[in-house]
């Protein structure tokens, strides 16, 4: 087959290997990857692939943009709203946080998305893949950037860390959900997320984009990082290499004239931040030379180097301990520990001195107690102090529960610990979902409920401690020696990270003060051992930066802490010119930043390396 019929074949991406596809000896895959149910979409006007119209104003409103049906939302719609709360969950647009102004960009950037299914061989699931070409793309300089999605969040959940710094300047986006998002699935109405965002039924459609393996009479809402019995997080850097290759398809595509698009002729640069940030740095160790540099905001990592410890086992123990611990603490940010989740916090110190974790005879003595015991497991005081917002908002709980489910590969039913998810009543009892919540799922669901109308079930709740049971359970998880423990932490070890490749240059960003993702645990092992082995990885950790940019327009947040984006769009900018230019990569740096204190942030509070 001549070349030129061959580019007009793949074009139809349906069912194809890119291994067939692609145009030159690198660009063929190491593993075939296979795309389908591709959609195509222009968005010019009042629309753009950056912000979908919304601009700065928009963004910016508390409330969502609404559905002219709130049951049967259309496909602009659920993509304006998917991109109004993709916005808003990572970035600090509040006035005065230096979004616009100091670093970052809004301006309405028009052009074309291609958007498919894409699926690793062996996986039983797909992963949503979703190319940005926009009309001033260079077909001289050609650039990508692969960006995963944050947590577990929809296809759109980096658009703010990759679209805003690579579109203005003509690059390419690519994004992948990398096994997770948002296509939850009715369990009751054996109804899901079809491929262009709204709801269908099993059985009248057939291009659903997660179909749970289930008992018929299963019962809830079922979701991929969780049910997919995939074990997502094993396959991140796969799922952006196949992202990457997806661009160059859609590139031939949008571009036929200056076909072929080849990982020779096309500069391909990873960029993500949290469980994006570990996805790119598993792309980095994959063979070959199809990557051209990397940038990993606050990645969640599992490396060799000293001190790493895996996500699952420092998520579980700061759900048990960290609650009391931080009764110990003064001046911790507000919203959300309140007077309520501090007699909680009480509650489970006296729980923890029973079961002789921790000692100490008064609330006071047993915070202490498991405060010096976190410290002791390498808590930092910062860290302590900024994971007060995931205490009070009970995510070590969700987490663990998902990634639990996620590291055995259980199904729906199947959880270990018995958790479940669905609808629920006032009274926390489960209920089947609404059309109207099932239609905003795709755009309101952040991967990991709960959230968007869906609850996590916790069977073995019970009084005095409510949650401390199945948190006890999740930890037997990681340290037990059942099979199920086994089952898990065989997941687990799959995660663990290799080396970035050689030659391949990496910038890692991390805050200091990281609740979430401690450095401790995860970047700085991470670049010790890379740098260790000679690998050219600079490693850039920023004082006063804790994990959530998008609670910084809450007042007290954000007078204590600053925005890790603006770091990230500067690390792009300096494996910019170490590619270009040949410019050294920065040395390695804490940056001593100082807080804007309710002040509107300047140059000055980031302080950014020279």
């Amino acid at each position: 087959m001549s070349q030129s019929l061959l580019r007009a074949a793949c074009g139809l991406f349906v069912g194809l290997s890119l291994a067939s596809c692609a145009s030159g000896p690198a660009s063929k895959s190491v593993e075939p990857s296979m795309f389908s149910n591709e959609l195509r979409s222009e968005h010019r006007g009042s629309d753009d692939l950056l912000t979908a119209g919304l601009g700065l104003a928009g963004l910016r409103s508390m409330a969502p943009p609404a559905f002219a049906d709130a049951t049967a939302p259309t496909v602009d719609e659920l993509r304006r709203r998917a991109m109004w709360g993709s916005w808003r969950g990572i970035a600090d647009l509040a006035p005065g946080g230096g979004y616009g102004e100091l670093f970052g960009s809004l301006q309405s950037v028009p052009g074309r998305e291609y958007s498919a299914f894409a699926r690793l061989p062996g996986a039983k699931q797909p992963h949503r893949v979703l190319a940005q070409v926009p009309d001033n793309f260079d077909t001289v300089k050609r650039c990508v950037l692969v960006a995963p999605a944050s947590g577990s969040r929809g296809i759109y959940g980096a658009v703010s860390v990759a679209a805003a710094w690579g579109l203005p300047k003509g690059c390419a986006v690519v994004y992948t959900d990398k096994g997770a998002g948002s296509d939850y699935y009715d369990l009751d109405a054996q109804m899901g997320v079809r491929a262009n965002g709204t709801v269908g039924a099993l059985g009248d459609v057939d291009d659903l984009a997660f179909v749970p393996d289930a008992p018929v009479n299963a019962a809830g809402v079922a979701f991929k990082h969780a049910h997919s019995k995939d074990n997502p997080e094993a396959d991140w850097g796969r799922h952006v290499k196949q992202a990457a290759e997806f661009a160059l398809l859609a590139l031939e595509q949008a571009y036929p004239q200056a076909a072929p698009f080849t990982f020779d002729n096309t500069r391909i640069i990873a960029v993500g931040i949290s469980n994006g940030g570990g996805a790119v740095l598993r792309a980095a160790e994959l063979e070959g030379d199809w990557l051209d540099a990397v940038v990993a905001g606050e990645p969640s990592i599992y490396s060799s180097g000293p001190g790493a410890r895996a996500l699952y086992d420092y998520t579980t123990e700061a759900a048990l301990l960290m609650p009391c611990a931080q009764l110990h603490m003064g001046n911790l940010p507000q919203p959300p520990m309140t007077a309520a989740l501090q007699a909680g916090a009480a509650v489970r110190c006296a729980t923890l001195a029973a079961e002789g974790v921790i000692s100490g005879a008064t609330p006071a003595a047993q915070a202490q107690a498991a405060y010096d015991l976190m410290l002791s497991k390498g808590w930092t005081d910062a860290s302590l102090r900024a994971g007060a917002l995931s205490t009070g908002f009970d995510l070590w709980r969700a987490i663990a529960a998902t990634y639990a489910s996620a590291y055995g590969r259980y199904g729906v039913g199947e959880h270990p610990c018995g958790f479940n998810f669905a609808a629920q009543n006032p009274d926390f009892s489960p209920r089947a979902a609404t059309a109207v919540e099932r239609a905003a799922w795709i755009s309101d669901g952040s991967g990991i409920p709960p959230g968007a109308g869906v609850g996590l079930l916790d069977s073995k709740v019970a009084l005095p401690d409510l949650t401390y049971a199945g948190l006890k359970c999740l930890r037997g998880l990681w340290d037990g020696q059942g099979e199920d423990a086994k089952r898990v932490q065989a997941g687990i070890q799959a995660t663990h990270a290799g080396l970035p490749r050689k030659g391949l240059p990496v910038m890692v960003v991390h805050g200091a003060d990281d609740g979430l993702i401690p450095p401790a645990f995860s970047s700085a092992p991470y670049a010790a051992a890379a740098k260790a082995a000679g690998r050219e990885v600079s490693y850039w950790k920023v004082q006063n930066v804790q994990h959530f940019d998008g609670f910084l327009g809450l007042p007290d947040y954000g007078s204590r802490y600053l925005p890790l984006l603006s770091y990230v769009y500067e690390a792009l900018d300096r494996v910019q010119a170490r590619l270009d230019n040949g410019t050294a990569l920065p040395a390695d740096a804490v940056i001593a930043t100082t807080p804007r204190a309710g002040k509107p942030l300047t140059a000055e509070n980031l302080a950014m390396p020279k």
